[in-house]
């Protein structure tokens, strides 16, 4: 869609330069002319009193034949020869859209002796595995991983690619998108069919999160995505279920990766590992200041569970930004969420609501949080995460 003006029919009476709200429309030799600053907002079009400015469609050539692709794949990332869970959250749900889409569901992994994967990926949904193995894969490689996808994209042709929006994902994700062509819709948190086209429905928080865009694919192949970690459950495993395994060469070369991994540094325990915690215990600005955040650190220890912050803490600086849940943190869905001194903002429940049990502690009682949480403490925190520290060291 562009912005065009018809010289024969423009006045020159300038209506259109006020009205444009981004300055992209001057006049040359009594004529309005649209500069590269346009966004296609379609003011300039309502305002011209002759009808001399239109929006024209732009003619979309495709040079793929869409229908020879088949099939939704799902990304396994792994880490150290173990799958991350967002892989098999996408299983579960790429299974709903193989079923409704009446296609075939399969897992894509890549690793150094990854070979054991295969099965509960087929346990968890996949009818096949299509599974590249090599040293070059010991440790993710940007090079490495994007050549190895794009050629099994451009070899089979799937019809849908579901990635989990991690850093890798969000870094393999874009990178595969554009060798192959395609579009791709970042850091969704729905997924479904669009009744009138039978293409994926992509839901993303959009202008900040104050609106949910759904996006369709509907000229090029793949339907790419990423999705963010903990937004859809697992299934269980069935190992009686049986599927083809499909081993394919690696086609990397040592050139083709541009760095090289002098030493991996571990500066974050499990207490910031988030997306993979049973338990997650988060503070927020009810915790008045940053020294208070020992006490969280205390109870997630006791109960073998991560620390999480809210975006006021990580604000103000009382936490590190790896600690955040929320819309712009990372996305949980432990078996249990403490909620200490945190109101219950909308960005913040957008990370955190899919917990199976949530208890929050605030001394307000009319806080939002209290309208989601399971179970409820009004209280001072400074007073209740150390009587539940107490009980529970003596229940342990």
């Amino acid at each position: 869609m562009a912005v065009e003006v018809n010289k024969e029919e423009c006045i020159g009476c300038s209506a259109c330069v006020s009205a444009c709200p981004f300055g992209a429309i001057i006049m040359d030799d009594s004529k309005a002319v649209i500069t590269d600053g346009c966004t296609v907002c379609g003011a300039c079009v309502d305002t011209c009193p002759v009808g001399a400015i239109i929006h024209a469609v732009e003619k979309k050539e495709c040079a793929i034949n869409k229908d020879d692709y088949k099939g939704v794949w799902v990304y396994i990332e792994q880490f150290e020869g173990q799958a991350r869970n967002v892989g098999y959250e996408l299983l579960n749900e790429g299974r709903k859209l193989a079923d409704a889409m009446k296609q075939e569901l399969s897992a894509v992994l890549i690793g150094d002796n990854v070979n054991h994967l295969t099965k509960e990926a087929i346990a968890r949904g996949a009818d096949k595995v299509y599974l590249v193995e090599g040293a070059e894969f010991n440790h993710f490689s940007t090079d490495a991983y994007t050549i190895t996808l794009t050629d099994l994209i451009n070899t089979y042709k799937p019809s849908v690619i579901l990635m989990g929006a991690t850093i890798d994902g969000r870094d393999l994700g874009p990178r595969v998108a554009c060798r192959v062509t395609t579009g791709l819709t970042a850091d969704c948190t729905n997924l479904g069919i669009d009744e009138e086209t039978g293409l994926v429905a992509w839901t993303r928080p959009a202008f900040g999160g104050n609106i949910m865009a759904t996006i369709l694919c509907p000229d090029h192949r793949p339907q790419m995505g990423t999705i963010r970690p903990n937004v859809f459950k697992r299934a269980e495993p069935d190992f009686t279920r049986k599927g083809e395994v499909i081993q394919v060469a690696s086609k990397v070369k040592v050139e083709d990766i541009r760095t090289k991994l002098i030493d991996i540094i571990k500066v974050c325990t499990a207490s910031c590992n988030l997306e993979e915690a049973n338990i997650i215990v988060s503070g927020g600005r009810g915790m008045c200041k940053p020294e208070n955040f020992a006490l969280i650190e205390q109870l997630a220890s006791v109960l073998g569970g991560a620390v999480g912050s809210s975006r006021a803490a990580v604000d103000a600086g009382w936490m590190p930004a790896l600690h955040q849940v929320g819309q712009t943190g990372k996305t949980v869905g432990p078996q249990v969420y403490f909620a200490c001194g945190i109101s219950g903002a909308i960005q913040h429940v957008a990370g955190m609501s899919s917990s199976d049990i949530v208890i929050a502690i605030n001394k307000d009682p009319e806080a939002n949080i209290f309208k989601l949480a399971n179970y409820g403490i009004v209280g001072d925190v400074m007073e209740v995460i150390p009587a539940l520290i107490e009980e529970f060291k003596k229940i342990k």
